[in-house]
């Protein structure tokens, strides 16, 4: 049966210009990726599960006298516990590498201190205490929370809505979604801002050209005569964008496209390195790119959270309304005003001291050594108000903890204690650049012996929760590092960190713990309350 020509965008013939290429239409059925009608919603529902996602191989147990230092990119990416909701919301275990454990930490906002002035973007915060699944390491928490500002404060924004109208965001969790999700964020704006809208399906165009912030009803009327069809020709839509952000650039202010898409591009530039390529050269004209990711069954979750990365910008999967408005709204200068970019961080363990170190997440953000000095390799950036959040699992010399064999030649003994540094556990550097420098400048502090805590229960409500939610993420990927650590344990040490709750984020995670036992190998169905 020859397939019926769908309309890109409900509106004239020539609003995407004279250059505009026809959408082709959409494939044949035998071609459609396995989507069947819904003829009771006018929606495809996806019947094959075709979701990518990036391999992740945990970090390994490494053993501080043969490679003391670790090195890594910070990341303020929160997609991944957006998505692990949705699965386990669906009735399913999401699958171990749509876990990355860092995301699931930083999704929520941790009470560290500010720095005294907005001269210094943030202030590092450091604790140490027992690692609550092994009594026989330390989990050392490292934690930094940029300053904060008043939506007034808020620079001018030059936006760009770079949507994805193809067919395959003909479902109600991906398009009327999205529309829904921009004009939230439209009503934010104001007569300082300007908005673009660039469309993309077949071929791209340009739906509104840059627009005052405060015409919001015009805004929002351009998102409304949105609709679904055709193949997705997302690199051309990419480069549209950027040429529309260069062209409304804003000297001082915030320039960023806002990339919202399922990910499945399949037609014109669809090679992953040359997408990243592509956004990697154009985050150098001073655009950057955030991606929100829309949808199920055909979810590209690793492409949006790569080219979130080559862009300069961060990465979020919305689910829900709900998750719209958290991060469009409540995280508006967080998601959009960038504070420091390039942040570093790197760890250097006394061998004398720490027998071995285990990262917890971050495995895509590793840098060598070298690159920690280097200012020419990229790094994550941090917004207004944000908060990082990264943990590492420590064994000591001598302290019973260490899993790795041990060897005879090893020249790591504790007589060898005595030393200038014999009360250091390690030395922490971090460096950033402010937005508009090329030149990094460096933070650096000694951790000591005397900074561990003896009980996990006198750790800060920061050092518990988020050691409550790593848990829980290494769990979801099979609790290779976490002993006998159970789902119940989750709940009653996140139970004891919850404190003040004023969005409901942290009682949803309980629930989500629940579920995930509920749906687990001999997990229980009953609900253990929160």
């Amino acid at each position: 049966m020859a397939p019926q020509e769908q309309p890109m965008v409900e509106m004239e013939e020539d609003s995407f210009g004279a250059a505009m290429e026809p959408a082709p239409a959409p494939m044949a059925r035998s071609e459609s990726l396995a989507m069947a009608d819904d003829t009771s919603t006018g929606y495809y529902q996806e019947t094959e599960d075709r979701e990518q996602y990036q391999e992740i191989e945990q970090n390994p147990i490494i053993r501080v006298s043969e490679s003391p230092v670790s090195t890594f990119s910070i990341d303020v990416d929160t997609g991944a516990y957006s998505n692990v909701r949705r699965f386990l919301n669906n009735g399913q275990l999401p699958r171990k590498d749509a876990v990355r454990v860092e995301e699931l930490i930083n999704y929520f906002s941790y009470d560290y201190p500010l720095p005294e002035n907005r001269e210094v973007p943030f202030r590092v915060n450091v604790e140490i205490a027992p690692t609550p699944w092994n009594p026989d390491t330390l989990l050392l928490m490292i934690g930094i929370k940029g300053y904060e500002i008043e939506r007034a404060e808020r620079p001018p924004s030059n936006l760009v809505f770079l949507l994805d109208v193809s067919g395959s965001m003909n479902d109600p969790d991906k398009l009327p979604l999205l529309k829904s999700a921009f004009s939230l964020l439209s009503g934010q704006l104001t007569e300082n801002d300007r908005v673009s809208i660039v469309v993309y399906a077949g071929a791209a165009g340009v739906i509104l050209e840059p627009t005052p912030g405060n015409e919001e009803a015009q805004i929002t009327a351009a998102l409304n005569r949105l609709s679904a069809g055709g193949s997705t020709a997302g690199g051309e839509g990419i480069e549209l964008a950027y040429a529309m952000a260069r062209q409304a650039y804003i000297e001082g202010g915030i320039n960023r496209i806002l990339l919202a898409t399922d990910g499945d591009f399949n037609v014109g530039t669809t090679n992953f390195e040359a997408l990243l390529d592509m956004v990697e050269r154009e985050r150098e004209s001073g655009v950057s790119l955030t991606t929100l990711g829309f949808g199920q069954g055909n979810y590209n979750e690793q492409l949006m959270e790569q080219l979130a990365d080559a862009g300069n910008g961060n990465y979020a999967y919305i689910d829900t309304l709900s998750e719209a408005n958290k991060v469009l709204v409540t995280e508006m200068s967080s998601t959009l005003f960038t504070i420091a970019k390039d942040v570093k961080i790197q760890i250097e363990f006394n061998p004398a001291v720490v027998a071995e170190y285990r990262q917890i997440g971050y495995e895509n953000r590793q840098l060598l050594e070298e690159d920690f000095a280097n200012d020419a390799v990229d790094a994550g950036d941090i917004g207004a108000g944000h908060t990082v959040t990264a943990l590492y699992e420590i064994a000591l010399v001598g302290g019973g903890g260490e899993r790795l064999e041990p060897r005879r030649y090893d020249d790591n003994q504790p007589a060898e204690l005595e030393s200038d540094f014999s009360n250091e556990l390690a030395f922490l550097k971090l460096r950033y650049k402010l937005p508009e420098s090329d030149t990094s400048t460096l933070m650096e502090t000694p951790l000591t012996t005397d900074m561990i805590q003896s009980e996990v229960s006198s750790a800060s409500l920061n050092y518990r929760w988020a050691a409550a939610v790593a848990a829980f993420a290494e769990l979801l990927r099979d609790g290779r590092y976490t002993g006998d650590w159970t789902y119940d344990q989750v709940l009653e040490l996140a139970r004891t960190a919850r404190g003040d709750d004023p969005f409901g984020y942290r009682g949803e995670f309980l629930n989500l713990v629940n579920l995930a036992k509920s749906l687990s190998p001999g997990g229980s169905s009953g609900n253990d309350g929160i």
